[in-house]
């Protein structure tokens, strides 16, 4: 909206200061022009869980017995984006135009989930995430347009032909509806929910090629600013990222683990061609968030270790008289097997 509001004054020769290129966008024209360094890694923060886990998508508040509401939801992110080390801010459509009317972002980038198929749908006692992955979408673009230019849409595919059919079919027409309406996405692609006569051992080669596959019959002006993608291992991570260097690659962050595998997997996704690091629950989940995420920078420069960040992360702990959920020992363990095989 600023910039159709800024072509239109300059058309009727008034003069308008430019629009700022967010820091988003500065750190991908360093990447696709070749000048990265890892200052130019994009972290986001994954806040969208309320499309996924309902009620309890904020987690428990700490020592009470319930689970936090949707203003101490805000609140963390909030106080996430005054620290100043995000580039992006990933929330549900609600959350995002609260936060885009207060005026919360700034140098950020603010995203939207634009989708939320059947597999994320993590309702308690329900088992919808065990049947394979239909494409479903409750927010309407149009609707976001006015205060949001980027947005996440998700695909998962299982090797059974009807379903990934009607995925494809679903990407296809958002993006149509994307592009009329001048609005940005990056795609997330999971690894299959329920798949069909699929070896475990080539779920990794699977998505890739899933991947670029659909990738092959899209032009530059509807292709994703930058992939997201589950860390199968360097080998996968490798692979991907190597095949067309005008493809940004990126990792999300599953399961929260052990706190040496957040930085574990940061560490290991950098090295193999990663870009871009989108950490949901390894963040919610954390003691502090604000300590964890202080520390991903110094990690992705290598002045730290994925174990002396664990250690540092546990000092910050201390000192701010924050329980620890495991002794240190325990936290410095890796538990992922893919980050076991990096």
């Amino acid at each position: 909206m600023e910039r159709l509001a800024s072509s239109v004054s300059a058309a009727a020769g008034v003069a308008v200061p430019p629009v700022p290129v967010r820091r988003l966008d500065r750190k991908l024209n360093s990447i696709a022009t070749g000048r990265y360094t890892p200052d130019d890694f994009v972290i986001a923060d994954a806040k969208d869980a309320d499309m996924a886990f309902g009620r309890t998508c904020a987690g428990p508040a700490a020592g009470s017995g319930r689970y936090q509401t949707r203003g101490e939801y805000l609140t963390a992110i909030r106080t996430l984006v005054a620290q100043g080390e995000l580039d992006i801010v990933l929330t549900s459509a609600s959350n995002g135009q609260r936060l885009a009317r207060e005026g919360t972002l700034q140098d950020e980038t603010l995203a939207i989930r634009a989708n939320d198929t059947t597999d994320i749908w993590n309702n308690r006692g329900g088992g919808y995430t065990t049947a394979p992955s239909r494409p479903f979408r409750s927010a309407d673009l149009a609707a976001i347009a006015p205060f949001c230019d980027l947005v996440l849409y998700s695909m998962t595919f299982n090797n059974i032909l009807d379903y990934d059919l009607a995925t494809l079919e679903a990407y296809g027409q958002f993006r149509a509806e994307a592009a009329a309406l001048g609005i940005r996405h990056f795609l997330e692609v999971f690894n299959p929910n329920a798949a069909a006569d699929l070896d475990p051992g080539q779920v990794g080669a699977f998505v890739n090629d899933s991947i670029i596959r659909a990738l092959a019959g899209i032009t530059d002006e509807q292709r994703p600013l930058f992939l997201k993608v589950v860390y199968n291992g360097p080998g996968a991570l490798a692979e991907l990222a190597d095949y067309d260097p005008s493809v940004v690659v990126g990792v999300l962050g599953g399961s929260a683990g052990t706190t040496r595998d957040t930085f574990e997997l940061l560490h290991q996704a950098e090295r193999h061609g990663a870009r871009v690091a989108l950490f949901g629950r390894k963040i919610q989940h954390a003691e502090s968030q604000l300590d964890l995420v202080g520390l991903m920078r110094p990690v992705l420069r290598g002045e730290l270790s994925p174990a002396d960040a664990v250690r540092a992360y546990h000092e910050d702990l201390a000192r701010a008289e924050i329980a620890a959920r495991r002794p240190l020992e325990a936290d410095l363990e890796v538990t992922d097997p893919a980050l076991r095989a990096g």
